[in-house]
């Protein structure tokens, strides 16, 4: 059934892959325990509006665009409510949000105030995040490709993969991001076996957070 995404997730992939879930998620905490037990960094997912909306909707307490900075923190407040033992949040949708500094850069403000990282998805160019992150000093990650955005097969997400260790190789290191799709999982898997022997290393989101966000 549903349940066993997560549980895969968790149990296939190197503790080195941070793992993170959705706020609406049921179970939440029992799935973040797991996957702490299991040596993962876990995040939470903060939903954001997209360019899309409301044709693509981030959900009850999504952040939006047309929304006071008080409510919005308030959602922000909701959703880290919703866990704990979290090291921070991973942008989810956002292609909207993210491109505005009023909105982002308040919430970016608290999250730094809690001593929480940021990844941010990158689902537009125009994302404030980066810029925003070096001038308060939040530690921020930024997503370099998402491994099986527009295809989940085996072919495309290895291609994804492939770039990324270009990207790796060129930068001294690499951001990437992917869904728990069952193909996506048994190739991230299998990645990870090779990867030391070709002189990569893996590692938890909050070792490369403010990596590519420092002046």
């Amino acid at each position: 059934g549903p349940r066993s995404l997560p549980e895969a997730a968790i149990n296939k992939l190197p503790a080195a892959v941070t793992l993170s879930f959705s706020p609406y998620a049921r179970d939440l905490e029992r799935w973040i325990a797991l996957a702490r037990a299991r040596g993962h960094e876990v995040m939470l997912d903060l939903p954001m509006e997209p360019a899309s909306f409301p044709a693509e909707d981030p959900g009850p307490q999504g952040l939006l665009t047309h929304l006071t900075v008080e409510d919005n923190l308030d959602r922000l407040d909701w959703v880290l409510s919703r866990g704990s033992a979290y090291v921070g949040l991973a942008g989810a949708m956002g292609s909207r949000f993210t491109a505005s500094r009023s909105d982002m850069e308040p919430i970016l403000k608290d999250i730094k105030q809690r001593g929480l990282i940021y990844l941010d998805r990158r689902t537009t160019e125009n994302s404030v995040v980066p810029e925003v992150a070096r001038e308060i000093g939040l530690p921020a990650a930024v997503n370099n490709r998402s491994v099986d955005e527009r295809q989940a097969s085996r072919v495309a997400i290895d291609a994804r993969l492939a770039q990324i260790e270009r990207i790796a190789l060129t930068d001294g290191f690499a951001v990437a991001m992917a869904q728990p799709y069952p193909v996506t999982i048994d190739r991230l898997a299998d990645w990870a076996t090779e990867l030391t022997a070709r002189g990569f290393v893996m590692a938890p989101i909050s070792a490369l957070a403010a990596r590519q966000t420092q002046p």
